[in-house]
């Protein structure tokens, strides 16, 4: 499965002058959302995830997504696994499970996002699990921003990664983009344009 030709396919993949979640600057910005509007492109995405995660023997009961935004990749992956699908919702500080769902003493979960960039909104999911007595046996994404090392890759953590190393992540590849502070931003520099924030945020 090649994830970045699907993006383009998708037009998810754009370039221009973006402000990410983060504050920082980013010359290249990908729009998951427009990758899995067509049930039919999720769906091959994530039966291609799934087939990774089984390759490996984990061993999975239940998918959680964060939501808003794992929350597509997460029902997906979890019909690919044929597993029970659920989602997290933000809490101040954090996350929590909603909406009656409910999780068994020891239940192995994985966490799903669309993305996973630094990881801090999966961890956070994993935390509110754990917190209900499950066991995080995966962390998953469609798309791997480049900071975190996932299963297959060659690409080491950066140290902004905060995934725990002893739990396996799966992703269908790779995507490193060059980041700027405001200040050190050469598209702000230039003075050709203004940063936009297309996500589900801006």
């Amino acid at each position: 499965m090649n994830v970045e030709q699907a993006y383009k396919d998708a037009n998810a993949l754009l370039e221009g002058h973006f402000l990410l979640a983060s504050g920082n600057h980013s010359n290249r910005y990908l729009q998951s959302a427009k990758v899995l509007e067509y049930p039919k492109k999720a769906s091959e995405l994530t039966d291609a995830l799934a087939a990774m995660i089984k390759e490996a023997g984990i061993e999975v009961e239940t998918v959680c997504a964060p939501a808003l935004g794992g929350v597509l990749a997460g029902y997906e992956l979890a019909r690919s696994l044929d597993v029970r699908s659920i989602f997290v919702e933000k809490k101040e500080g954090g996350m929590e499970l909603r909406r009656g769902f409910e999780i068994a003493e020891g239940e192995k979960v994985i966490i799903c996002e669309d993305i996973i960039t630094t990881g801090g909104s999966a961890l956070k999911a994993a935390k509110a699990i754990e917190e209900l007595g499950g066991k995080i046996v995966a962390f998953a994404s469609i798309a791997n921003r480049g900071f975190c090392h996932r299963e297959g890759s060659d690409m080491e953590a950066k140290p902004e990664c905060q995934l725990p190393a002893d739990v396996p992540f799966f992703s269908l590849g790779d995507f490193t983009f060059e980041i700027y502070t405001p200040e050190e931003c050469p598209m702000c520099k230039s003075g050709e344009s203004e940063a936009i924030k297309p996500g589900s945020k801006g």
